[in-house]
């Protein structure tokens, strides 16, 4: 089986985050969604779960942190400069905030985080291995 990652968000509104995802390019998986959750398919290796305030205090009790702290920033691979500037004005469009660090332009890598409306960051970038400069 390959592997896999499940990243699960908590979310204030399911419908408006559901709707911020779609807008990135995720796709919804009905199979594994309900009211008080939505499954978001990045491709086939990268998922993530939007789970209510109350589904999510039903798998831990640790609080909630508040949308304006950074405990993770999810870094998330686009074909292209172009499609990490894409992922970035869509986020500005649907509720997220864009630019919430530096743009990052290394030549061989490109990124520019954003956050989606209940302030968890993302990171889009873009890497190009064969142009990544030799440790000599």
């Amino acid at each position: 089986m390959t592997k896999m990652i499940f990243v699960n968000l908590p979310v204030t509104d399911l419908p408006r985050a559901k709707s911020f995802y779609e807008a990135l390019g995720f796709t919804n998986n009905p199979h594994f969604s309900d009211e008080t959750s939505a499954a978001m398919v990045w491709s086939e290796a990268i998922h993530v779960m939007l789970l209510t305030h109350a589904k999510w205090r039903s798998f831990t009790n640790r609080p909630i942190p508040p949308a304006t702290s950074s405990e993770v920033m999810l870094a998330i691979s686009c074909d292209s400069r172009e499609a990490v500037d894409r992922m970035n004005d869509t986020a500005a469009k649907h509720g997220g905030t864009a630019d919430i660090n530096a743009k990052q332009d290394l030549g061989f890598l490109y990124n520019r985080s954003l956050t989606d409306p209940d302030g968890h960051v993302w990171e889009a970038m873009w890497m190009d291995p064969a142009a990544i400069p030799s440790a000599d």
